[in-house]
């Protein structure tokens, strides 16, 4: 098969066109042959060395796609309710940026009425992270307010849309006015220009004081103590990178007085059965919502696969809205 591989660690030229052997499907898993690959940060983190591919994981970049299921465990495919030829999305640790892939059959769902694999395959790694994130470990509720950093990246078009569709007011912050107005349009409450205003002043202005209910945070470093200044009581901060570094300092006082939660995740590690969970939770909650029309994956590029040294450069430009797709 034709795969992209990490050629040494680097720049994003460092990624080159290959030849591999075929991956074989093993007990619990199903193997598909890819139509597209979502490319997400952690690719670009991995390509650059600074994150570590789990114990026996592919060494290829690539943690989504979609296309057709061409072989597989059969009892674990019926158990799941899917079979061979059928289109699935899948979320991976690794490999997914191949002709064909390995998946376990936990993991991947069938592609949504209404979208293509395209479309498909800019869902499993942002719609897990944020349903694990933003509804079981920050505990979102319908009428809370969610303020999520950097609202046109892939995590945040999902976190938004997935948040208002469930009954919440969001509330996104982005680097440009332009990106602001993306926000409004995918459903944001109020948007807020990072670069121009201080977006923890912001976010108490818009509640009345109160603060936001719920903070998704791919930022951290000195984000932190101003995110914990506009929680509100009772408020959770969620983690889930680290883009401004992984040293915060902040008032623990108010931590306590006010029982605030910090916390996070990451996802590419947690063990199948974990992420089994989510996929389940997603099918049932979240994949009629998209079928319904109510929540889409938002398309910013895509790329032909021997192109992804341009979809990396993209990606590092932080000028894209929404998600980046390498084409088989």
């Amino acid at each position: 098969m034709k795969a992209i591989e990490i050629s040494a660690y680097g720049a994003p030229d460092v990624l080159r066109l290959t030849e591999r052997d075929d991956p074989v499907a093993g007990p619990g898993e199903l193997l598909i042959r890819v139509a597209a690959s979502g490319v997400n940060r952690p690719d670009v983190l991995q390509r650059m060395g600074h994150y570590p591919v789990p114990p026996g994981a592919s060494d290829l970049p690539g943690l989504e796609v979609a296309g057709e299921v061409v072989a597989g465990d059969a009892k674990a495919l019926a158990d799941a309710g899917l079979q061979i030829g059928q289109h699935v999305c899948a979320l991976v640790a690794g490999g997914g940026y191949a002709q064909l892939c390995v998946a376990p059959v936990a993991q991947c769902l069938p592609v949504p009425a209404g979208l293509d694999d395209v479309a498909a395959a800019c869902l499993p790694e942002t719609f897990f992270t944020v349903w694990s994130n933003v509804f079981e470990r920050g505990r979102l509720q319908a009428g809370e307010t969610l303020l999520v950093q950097g609202g046109t990246s892939g995590i945040g078009v999902t976190a938004i849309q997935l948040a208002k569709a469930l009954g919440a007011r969001v509330i996104a912050t982005a680097g440009s006015d332009e990106k602001c107005a993306a926000c409004v349009q995918l459903g944001a409450d109020h948007a807020i220009n990072y670069r121009t205003k201080d977006f923890s002043a912001e976010v108490k202005a818009l509640t009345d004081g109160r603060g936001a209910d719920v903070i998704l945070d791919m930022v951290a470093g000195d984000y932190v103590a101003r995110e914990i200044d506009c929680l509100a009581d009772d408020g959770r901060l969620v983690i889930i990178a680290v883009q401004g570094g992984v040293k915060s300092e902040f008032n623990a006082g108010q931590v306590l007085r006010r029982r605030l939660t910090i916390t996070g995740s990451t996802l590419r590690p947690r063990p199948v059965a974990f992420k089994g969970a989510i996929a389940a939770a997603l099918r049932d909650k979240v994949w009629p919502l998209i079928e319904a029309g109510r929540v889409k994956p938002v398309i910013h590029s895509r790329f032909a696969a021997e192109q992804a040294v341009q979809a990396h450069e993209l990606m590092e430009s932080n000028q894209h809205i929404g998600k980046i797709v390498l084409t088989w």
